[in-house]
């Protein structure tokens, strides 16, 4: 059993803790040194039972290390902003950049656990949260981050002491509350689950420390031991690996035949009846987007697709129906030297919408599989594995009730190069056309195989690409406009 090597009684006396406790805390502040000039983002993660001592392992860590490196959340229950939005995102926006430390006081294992000992979760969801869990954290630790969890472990009879010699102190008297010893008329319980959920989620890149907590000694040097030991076996790994020189890789291979090929670009709406159907669809987006509070839904609108493709004056249409109040546009380009300090998604859970609310994007998460794909911004590895990952993160916004619709606005090469033309003899158009554009225009055929990769390696049943016809933007703005109503109206009922 998991928990069966932590209630063995190990302990640690005061002469031996007070000879090597100086030695370890020495090492941590240099080794926070070495981790922050090597880019090394640490994340420690203390969970475990009532009465373990969480919070004294937490207090020693923030008075062993430089705090200006490290930046600690303790996780409670949601507010009402975190409970607005899919619930990894109170996560994401906390995860520590490149060269410093994070310490999470209870994480995304905590709830679940909870609510499954409290009958609010199924076991088969129960399956699904920890399968998301233990993604997640293969996520981040091939992304470069270095994961540490630990779990304080007591027995029955030693958390009944603990909690009874803390109710009796009056300096420590506030932590022992009817919770804790709610908690503690369930222990078994709690303890079925816990081992379930740490077998679940324990993997060789993030595996579960199990730390016997009677001793607060022996918790504290051992805890702190393992933190030592783990970041400079992963800084010598570092030293060790060369760093990858960045080649321009291969284009993807032409496809003659290829969905994007088969999309009729003819299609064209006059400008008499545009006019008719922007306003009918307008409208209808207008009294639409109102519902979506009333449904406690979001929505987010995913626009990709070659350059001068017409994403940015099709999202002008789209919000010109919306209130100001409820959307945000993100342009997605180049990341900013914050961005590049985290794990590749980072910047895209921290913009998701509450619900009420609306995000549109002006290209995405999918620049990892297109222009990082194609200009070699990252490894092979880095895009292969993005795939898995972007359909993850989709699910988990369709689970949490996101309605995403994801378009691709085609046009032929032909239409690209006149709109390119037309930029470049139009005053105030001048700005959206520069060499990197015509740069790009040189790889049309790899950008339209990797999207095609894109297309079938991520649509998905519960976030389908829509492929929209847009060498006339009258009929693309008009196609774009009616798909949203239509899926509005499909999910809000």
């Amino acid at each position: 059993m998991v928990f069966e090597s932590a209630e063995i009684g190990n302990r640690v006396d005061k002469e031996a803790y007070n000879l090597q406790a100086p030695d370890v805390r020495v090492a941590l502040l240099h080794l926070q040194g070495d981790l922050k000039e090597a880019g090394l983002p640490v994340l420690v993660i203390i969970g475990g039972v009532e009465g373990a001592g969480k919070g004294e392992t937490v207090n020693l860590l923030l008075e062993w290390l430089d705090a200006r490196g490290v930046r600690t959340y303790a996780f409670g229950e949601p507010s009402d902003e975190e409970r607005e939005r899919p619930r990894f995102w109170r996560y994401w926006r906390a995860l520590p950049g490149k060269g410093r430390i994070g310490i999470f006081f209870g994480a995304w294992h905590t709830q679940p656990i909870v609510d499954r000992v409290f009958k609010r979760l199924g076991r088969a969801r129960f399956d699904q949260e920890l399968d998301r869990i233990a993604d997640l954290e293969r996520m981040l630790t091939a992304d470069g981050v270095l994961i540490l969890k630990f779990w304080m472990h007591l027995s029955k009879k030693a958390q009944r002491a603990r909690l009874k010699e803390l109710e009796k102190d009056p300096k420590l008297s506030w932590k022992v509350t009817k919770r804790e010893w709610k908690f503690f008329e369930l222990y078994d319980d709690f303890r079925e689950v816990s081992e379930h959920a740490l077998r679940r989620t324990s993997a060789p890149e993030a595996p579960w420390h199990v730390i016997e907590a009677s001793d607060a000694r022996y918790r504290n040097l051992t805890v702190t031991t393992i933190i030592r030991e783990a970041i400079q076996s992963r800084l010598d790994e570092l030293k060790e690996k060369p760093a990858p020189a960045r080649e321009k890789p291969p284009l993807p291979a032409p496809r003659p035949i290829n969905i994007l090929n088969s999309l009729d670009l003819t299609r064209a709406l006059p400008d008499e009846d545009y006019e008719k159907a922007l306003l009918k669809y307008q409208s209808r987006l207008n009294r639409l987007h109102r519902e979506l509070p009333k449904k406690g839904r979001s929505l987010a609108l995913l626009f990709e697709g070659p350059d001068a493709a017409g994403k940015g004056g099709t999202i002008r249409r789209v919000i010109q129906a919306m209130d100001a109040r409820a959307y945000q546009v993100i342009s997605v380009a180049a990341p900013t030297e914050e961005e590049r300090q985290q794990p590749y998604l980072w910047r895209f859970w921290r913009h998701l919408p509450r619900q009420g609310h609306v995000t549109l994007y002006d290209r995405s998460w999918y620049g990892r599989v297109l222009v990082e794909r194609l200009e070699g911004f990252c490894p092979p590895a880095d895009w292969n594995r993005a795939y898995t990952e972007i359909n993850a993160f989709e699910e988990q916004q369709a689970d949490f009730g996101t309605i995403l619709v994801k378009f691709w606005l085609h046009v032929s090469p032909e239409e690209q190069l006149r709109r390119f033309q037309e930029r470049e003899h139009i005053a105030y158009k001048q700005y959206k056309i520069t060499e990197e554009d015509w740069r790009n225009r040189e790889k049309w055929n790899g950008y339209e195989a990797a999207a095609c990769d894109m297309i079938e390696r991520t649509s998905t049943d519960v976030s389908p690409w829509v492929l929209i016809e847009a060498n006339d933007k009258n009929w693309a703005r008009v196609r774009v406009l009616k798909t949203v109503c239509h899926r509005l109206e499909e999910a809000l009922g």
